[in-house]
């Protein structure tokens, strides 16, 4: 669980008054505590992004996040149970786990709710960072949903609430129903394009399974807790706070 000291800064809404030494020793102390962690599985509240690490700091301005400071990957792990101020709630950024950085938490109020916020929001990530995918998935409410957008466009795209639908060209990794030993044209019926089509199959081949993080997972540097407002705070706080 997160220390008292960083959940009393949430709680207080002073992530906006630090400075560039503050967000220094911030970094240092997380990257320490992060070399005694033990990777272990992320529960990602069923709704997440990932973008490569190697572009990630574009993903702040596509979700207009504001006012980061470095965590652990055992901070942020539980993000959507954080203190939050009035209008600004905290998202988790993951540490590079793999060579991508997973986007977590409070996704319902840093991108909105309906399926034109979904994808505007995957098509912003790819445009700063080159690529994104997003992946959902309701096992009580049968949805399930991956998203591969490069470059501003939407690549391939899965749903499935109900019937399933597939948007763009199969990937490699793909296992097309048309190309199963089992299949037979003249009998079976399938989408040209029908290919494995789950969000664990479909993360765990484009990018990381939050699920699956553990021992054997490479990651490097700190995460990020980042609101969903700016300036969230010392402004209530009356003449208690100076500017």
């Amino acid at each position: 669980m997160i220390e008292n000291r960083l959940r009393a800064l949430l709680e207080a809404g002073f992530t906006d008054r630090l400075d560039d030494r503050d967000r220094m020793l911030l970094a240092r102390r997380a990257l320490l505590k992060s070399c005694d962690e033990k990777p272990s599985p992320l529960l990602a509240d069923s709704w997440w992004y990932a973008v490569p690490d190697e572009r990630y700091e574009g993903l702040f301005t596509a979700l207009d996040l504001h006012d980061r400071f470095p965590v652990t990957l055992d901070e942020g792990a539980d993000v959507v149970r954080l203190p939050h101020r009035p209008g600004a709630f905290p998202v988790f950024v993951t540490p590079e786990i793999d060579g991508w950085r997973l986007v977590i938490g409070n996704l319902e109020v840093a991108v909105g709710a309906g399926w034109g916020a979904w994808m505007s929001a995957v098509e912003r990530l790819s445009a700063h960072c080159g690529e994104a995918q997003m992946f959902f998935e309701d096992e009580a409410g049968g949805a399930n949903v991956w998203v591969v957008a490069e470059h501003g466009r939407i690549r391939r795209r899965y749903t499935r609430e109900g019937d399933p639908e597939w948007v763009g060209e199969p990937l490699p990794w793909e296992d097309l129903r048309v190309d199963d030993e089992d299949f037979d044209p003249e009998y079976d019926e399938a989408e040209p394009n029908e290919g494995t089509a789950d969000v664990a199959t479909a993360c765990g081949n484009l990018s990381v399974d939050p699920t699956g993080i553990g021992a054997g997972s490479r990651i490097r540097g700190h995460g990020w807790l980042a609101l969903t407002a700016p300036g969230v705070g010392h402004k209530d706080l009356g003449g208690l706070v100076r500017s």
